[in-house]
């Protein structure tokens, strides 16, 4: 192009040519239907949403509006193919362009299915779908708890079901169970039940039950947002899914404790039959008054037989007796031959027992002891000999052994006298006093710790000196002409007062 042509080309300004490709982007692509795969997705806290809309090649920006984002059924993550139409507008601020979204909805049954699967094959590889995790049902619970929409025909249902079955006590969670915010309203209500106190006006419901009618999956997907499967999977409160009909799968079936086809079919598992319970309670009463009969009239039966077995009260006792008669019949004449034998037998001792022989018997005893007794003085005699002769031996042992160690202790304390005088010898010998009867003195600065070069006495600095009479307290002086300090006296504190003769040159005049 010429310089001239160039010249001659408008002028615009930023804001100009923006409003144009604005105008001609918008008149060109007014209303578009756009297939795509969602990518980086981000919920304002004004409610739009942010997001991108990409394929292999390219990568379109997308807004939707708060109005509209409120009726998008499902919720927007990465990876999830959609079909969006809307308005290709500009954004002049940051020079791009960008689609306002009006409709969304997924590409087909089978996008959600593969995010579903997906989904569900990351929670089940944390284990929240393990059956190790799966809590038992209470049989009969006191309060149950029901998670669902307080208007809709589900709850309902529960509360007939329950009212023909076993009234119990019923606390609804009101939710709702389609749309934005449902799934955190349900994760919400089941983590709710669970943080309820054990003392509270609201008692804590022993089983939950999550419901739902039926719908289609789009409906239906608000129970299978990882929120909710994470709070249903972490909840101390055994619960029932009911969500949907019975060919109706959503992934908070996998992570709850139970899954009922129906609503109804739910409140039917939560508690038992109150008329069968009835009856079988009357049954088994009649069962144990029929055992208890039978029980009694097998011992009454055991008891008769074993009556019959044992023999009359008078045959036990006949053979007895008759042994007691003829024993009694025996006894006088055993007594009367007992005491002739030992008449015969004292008899025959006391025709033995005559004084003669008696006195011979004593005579001999007395021979007997006496010889004893002489033998008994001789050996006192010996023995008492012998230990004299040992305890005079022993005690001039005892003499002897007396004697030398009354010279072994003064050995040993001369020794130990003669190491103590040489001892104080090298005390007096190595004692600084020894050096300040030589005419030495000793300074100490106030603390008591020896000063032993000049250096480290500075002007103004007390010291304390001691001499072999007493001690001086002084303050040392800067002297300026030797430029070293001084002392000048500062007050005596030894035995003459402080006057020391010779060190007078020490502290000033």
């Amino acid at each position: 192009m010429s310089e001239a042509v160039q010249i001659n080309v408008a002028e615009f300004t930023v804001s100009e040519l923006s409003a144009a490709l604005k105008r001609t982007v918008e008149e060109d692509f007014s209303y578009v239907r756009v297939r795509g795969e969602l990518g980086n997705v981000k919920y304002h806290t004004s409610g739009h949403v942010y997001l991108d809309l990409k394929d292999d090649k390219a990568c379109l920006a997308g807004v939707i509006w708060r109005n509209v984002s409120s009726r998008i059924k499902v919720k927007l993550e990465a990876g999830l193919e959609v079909v969006v139409t809307g308005r290709i507008t500009t954004y002049p601020a940051q020079s791009k362009y960008q689609i306002v979204i009006e409709t969304l909805e997924p590409a087909g049954l089978g996008a959600l299915m593969a995010l579903l699967d997906e989904r569900k094959r990351k929670l089940a590889a944390e284990g929240l779908f393990d059956e190790a995790r799966k809590q038992l049902l209470p049989f009969l619970p006191t309060i149950i708890g029901v998670v669902t929409s307080p208007t809709g025909a589900v709850i309902r249902d529960i509360l007939h079901r329950l009212n023909d079955r076993f009234p119990r006590r019923v606390l609804v969670w009101p939710v709702r169970v389609q749309g934005e915010t449902s799934a955190e309203q349900v994760a919400a209500a089941i983590r709710g039940f669970n943080a309820l106190p054990a003392k509270h006006p609201v008692a804590k419901p022993d089983v939950i039950i999550v419901a739902r009618g039926g719908g289609s999956l789009e409906d239906l997907w608000s129970f299978n947002e990882e929120i909710v499967v994470r709070a249903a999977a972490e909840s101390m409160i055994p619960i029932i899914s009911a969500v949907g009909h019975e060919t109706d799968v959503t992934l908070i079936d996998f992570a709850a404790d139970r899954r009922a086809p129906t609503p109804t079919a739910a409140a039917e598992m939560a508690v038992p039959v109150r008329s069968e319970l009835i009856a079988e309670v009357d049954d088994l009463g009649r069962r144990r008054v029929g055992a208890w009969i039978r029980c009694m009239d097998d011992r009454r039966s055991a008891l008769r037989s074993a009556a019959r077995a044992l023999p009359q009260l008078e045959d036990l006792l006949s053979i007895p007796r008759q042994r007691f008669d003829n024993a009694s019949d025996r006894l006088p004449l055993a007594l009367r031959t007992n005491a002739h034998i030992h008449h015969v037998q004292f008899s025959r001792v006391a025709a033995r027992l005559v004084p003669r022989l008696v006195r011979g018997y004593v005579e001999r005893r007395l021979e007997r002891l006496n010889a004893i007794t002489l033998r008994l003085g001789n050996a006192l005699k010996a023995y008492g000999d012998a230990n004299r002769a040992r305890i005079e031996r022993q005690r001039e042992r005892v003499t002897a052994f007396g004697g030398r160690a009354t010279r072994a202790i003064q050995i040993l304390i001369g020794n130990r006298t003669a190491r103590m005088v040489h001892a104080d010898q090298l005390l007096s010998a190595y004692s600084y006093r020894g050096v300040l009867n030589r005419g030495f003195a000793l300074v100490r600065d106030m603390t008591g710790k020896p000063v032993r070069l000049a250096a480290a006495v500075n002007a103004g600095m007390r010291l304390d000196i001691e001499f072999t009479d007493g001690r001086v307290s002084a303050i040392a002086e800067r002297d300026e002409a030797a430029s070293k300090p001084r002392l000048r006296r500062g007050g005596g504190g030894g035995q003459d007062g402080g006057q020391t003769g010779g060190q007078g040159s020490l502290f000033g005049s």
